[in-house]
């Protein structure tokens, strides 16, 4: 099954993500902007309207406390007229930097500023009595000032009405683009809500045919380890099998030759007499070769296959492994064994282990000392009961040799590979401790038989 491509977010996803927020941004800023600055001017337009105003008064004050003027109770206010005409001065330099960069104002600015100027005068030239006092507040010599002022002051009303309308405009403006801006928010949110709901669905349709995948494989090695197992207990019996078969004939036709040719040799020996010493020295030598010969094939029997299983048990078989394997490599070995509950080929695997074991302590171990332990059930603290609670026969094989580093690829480890794979054909557990120096423990479970065990042969 062909793997199936992840969904990727698109870059237009990301696009219509991130323009509605730039946008949205660069938007409020300029409206923001634009409001401030209409504010600004509507804040000048006012000020501007105050000064008109302020002018127009501050006019009438200069006229009324100034010298020659009707003033307060009929008496003249100096220091009124002195701050007028400052408040004069001042306010037409404002208004003069207001309309700086305003022409039609400007325009509109110039017939004030000459009104107000030949108002000023008129009242120098009645201060020094060249101007009569009458009509210091004649609404008609008023009447150009206020002309001058009313269309100024119209003017700054038509600055303010568009001033108003920009502001109306931006508000407007603001509006319908957060509006849009929103509506494409949601939009892009939409999508990619959608986007990431496939994603999403996608991605747990690839986690469930990984799922599947993972059991398919699982099963597919339980199987494969299943028909290994089963491989490897069908060649262990054939090897078995054929070890018995060559023992066989090993007993019958070659223990025949030899024990015909032994009884051959004794009969010449008896014909010869005394009267040929060297053909006595001679078949005596040729019987102890015979008798050599006898014996050697009884042990490649028995290692081929233990007849002693059949007709002395198990542990009477461990005993004798034990002690011949102690004198022939010169050990101190300890066999406790103890009669436990094993088929026929459960004994043949625990026999086999053992010989494996005790080979490789010769060939590696450098021990002085073998101890082998068979018991029903596990030594304390060795391992935990079977959870199917069915009862298990503990062999133990242990040396004080030179050990090795547990968990390293040996070079040499074939015979604890094969070890395992006995008992593991036999549904057991097999578990290795070793340390340098410090030696080495094979432990060994293996389901015991439902029959009782049989008596121990004496030893």
């Amino acid at each position: 099954m062909k793997p199936r491509r992840l969904l990727a977010l698109h870059p237009l996803t990301i696009l219509l993500a991130c323009l509605p927020a730039l946008a949205m941004l660069f938007i409020s800023e300029a409206s923001a902007w634009r409001a401030k600055r209409s504010l600004l001017e509507i804040a000048a337009i006012a000020q501007a309207r105050s000064s008109i105003h302020l002018l127009d008064a501050s006019l009438r004050i200069a006229a009324a406390r100034g010298p020659g003027g009707p003033g307060v109770d009929g008496a003249d206010d100096p220091v009124a007229h002195t701050q007028a005409r400052r408040e004069i001065d001042d306010t037409l330099v404002s208004l003069q930097a207001h309309y700086e960069d305003d022409a039609a104002g400007d325009a509109l600015l110039a017939p004030l500023r000459e009104q107000v100027q030949l108002r000023l005068s008129q009242l120098e030239r009645r201060a020094d009595g060249s101007e009569p006092i009458a009509g210091a507040l004649d609404p008609e010599r008023l009447a150009p000032v206020r002309a001058a002022s009313a269309a100024l002051l119209a003017h700054e009303w038509e600055k303010f009405q568009n001033a108003q309308r920009a502001v109306d405009n931006v508000v407007q403006a603001g509006r319908w683009g957060i509006g849009t801006l929103t509506t494409l928010s949601l939009l892009g949110l939409a999508l990619y809500l959608r986007q990431a709901g496939a994603l999403q669905r996608q991605q747990l349709a690839l986690q469930k045919l990984a799922q599947a995948d993972h059991q398919r494989l699982e099963e597919e090695v339980a199987k494969r380890t299943a028909e290994l197992t089963d491989m490897n207990r069908h060649l262990v019996s054939a090897r078995e099998d054929e070890r018995a078969r060559l023992a066989r004939d090993l007993h019958d036709e070659l223990g025949a030759l030899l024990t015909s040719a032994k009884l051959d040799a004794a009969r010449i020996r008896a014909r010869l007499g005394r009267d040929a010493p060297e053909a006595q020295e001679r078949l005596a030598q040729l019987v102890l070769t015979l008798n050599s010969g006898i014996a050697l094939k009884r042990r490649i029997i028995e290692d081929l296959h233990p007849s002693a299983l059949a007709n002395l048990g198990l542990v009477a078989t461990l005993e004798i492994l034990s002690q011949e394997f102690a004198e022939r490599a010169g050990l101190s070995v300890s066999c406790q064994a103890s009669p436990v509950p094993l088929d026929a080929d459960a004994e043949l695997v625990v026999y086999r282990l053992v010989q494996e074991a005790t080979t490789n302590i010769a060939k590696h171990a450098r021990a002085r000392h073998v101890g082998i332990t068979l018991r029903l059930g596990p030594a304390p603290g060795t391992a935990p009961p079977r959870p199917d609670g069915t009862q298990e026969v503990h062999l133990q094989i242990a040396d004080d040799g030179v050990g090795f580093q547990a968990g390293q690829k040996l070079r040499s480890a074939h015979g604890l590979a094969g070890m395992r794979f006995r008992v593991q054909a036999e549904g057991g557990r097999m578990a290795v401790q070793s340390q340098p120096g410090a030696g080495t423990r094979i432990d060994v479970w293996l389901p015991a038989s439902a029959e009782p065990a049989g008596d121990a042969a004496p030893s």
